[in-house]
């Protein structure tokens, strides 16, 4: 075998696999159940959260979702929005303490909001959409783990916190963080809830094409450099 093709050979090789890697990590980053906005502000009031399930099976639909809300620092006075095709069973908590508000002292708070009924198809996802009268104010953060149970009977458990510093781990529960107040933040629901949520989506959405794109330039590259060797390689051999 000449130069010239053990060149070409090792340069297609490293060109194939680098696409592979990138197109695998590009899939394991985007599947991850995440909570939209990302962020509000301490003790925010009458707004929306958006809980994204994507699903990641090929051969199996995502026919369940329970999403668990701590009761540690609780979210107060939460309402589910209806989803076509999906029945919302929500569970509540005897708080350990209990929270005192301008309404009164606030003594069960929801823990778990359970979707079934519906089904997320192979390279689909679905969003949930929480409402609630208040987010604690005494936290910089809220995890809600979540469970995704598939049509062939696999969970998979979101459910693990990454320490200050560390990398992101394997299975992340979706984390909302909580700003200062007076911070910017995410704009409030009011009677227009579904629109902000609506918002929330197309913002989400133009993330993901963004990305999208970055990742399609960057396997084109990849493809480009192995052409370029093949063209080198073609012009250095001898014609018969």
């Amino acid at each position: 075998m000449s130069s010239d093709s053990t060149v070409l050979r090792r340069v297609c090789t490293v060109a194939a696999l680098t696409t592979a890697g990138v197109l695998a990590a590009a899939g394991a980053a985007s599947a991850h159940v995440t909570v939209h906005p990302d962020s509000y502000a301490k003790g925010a009031t009458d707004g929306v959260l958006t809980f994204r399930v994507p699903n990641e099976e090929a051969k199996a639909g995502t026919t369940k979702v329970q999403v668990y809300l701590p009761t540690d620092h609780p979210v107060l006075g939460v309402l589910v929005t209806p989803q076509n095709g999906w029945t919302a069973k929500v569970t509540t908590t005897k708080l350990k303490t209990p929270v005192k508000t301008d309404d009164g002292t606030i003594t069960e708070a929801v823990s778990e909001v359970t979707w079934t009924g519906g089904k997320i198809s192979t390279g689909q996802y679905q969003d949930f959409d929480v409402a609630f009268g208040q987010l604690p104010d005494n936290v910089d953060q809220l995890a809600f783990k979540t469970l995704q149970t598939y049509s062939d009977g696999n969970v998979v458990r979101w459910i693990e916190e990454a320490a200050a510093g560390d990398a992101e781990p394997e299975n992340p529960a979706p984390v909302l963080k909580l700003t200062a107040k007076g911070s910017d933040t995410a704009p409030a629901a009011s009677p227009a809830a579904t629109a902000t949520a609506a918002a929330t989506v197309k913002s989400a959405s133009s993330d993901s094409t963004a990305r999208g794109i970055g990742i399609a330039g960057l396997v084109v590259g990849i493809l480009g450099l192995a052409a370029a060797a093949f063209a080198i390689v073609r012009t250095r051999s001898p014609r018969s």
